[in-house]
């Protein structure tokens, strides 16, 4: 499915739709270039989990925890950029991090991909003249609760 993303009110609309349907286990992997949207999408995600405070970026920590009540979940944010090698997610104790919990992935390539589990949303942001696109693609866990 393509979602038109024109300005950020429509990215924080996408967000929030993820938010509303996200259960623990489920996994949302963000892709696209530098620039593309993926943090600010994710910051739209998690601030429809309830968060009101700040949402800093991984890029330097590559794990950012929220937990309830923070949030009406616990949920994983990740920005796997740094990576060099998708073994080293498993060394930072990411399924450990993921126990119980939904995560945002930032650059899932970089750790391996997650399109292979059933609770993968998949989405693409490309940059396009008039704002983004969003080719968004779940896992059978998705069916019937795919973000509009």
């Amino acid at each position: 499915m393509k979602i038109a993303l024109p300005d950020l009110a429509a990215m924080d609309r996408l967000g929030r739709a993820i938010a509303g349907v996200l259960r623990p286990g489920d996994v949302v992997a963000l892709s696209g270039g530098l620039g593309a949207g993926k943090t600010t999408l994710a910051r739209a995600i998690i601030a429809g989990l309830g968060h009101e405070g700040e949402v800093p970026s991984p890029s330097f920590a590559i794990v950012e925890l929220y937990d309830p009540p923070s949030v009406r979940l616990p949920l994983v944010h990740a920005d796997f950029y740094r990576l060099e090698r998708p073994e080293e997610a498993e060394e930072i104790g990411l399924d450990d991090y993921r126990d119980g919990a939904a995560m945002i992935a930032e650059w899932p390539d970089h750790a391996g991909g997650f399109a292979h589990e059933p609770g993968c949303l998949s989405v693409a942001l490309e940059v396009m003249d008039d704002g983004r696109m969003a080719i968004v693609e779940g896992g059978a866990d998705w069916l019937g609760r795919m973000p509009q």
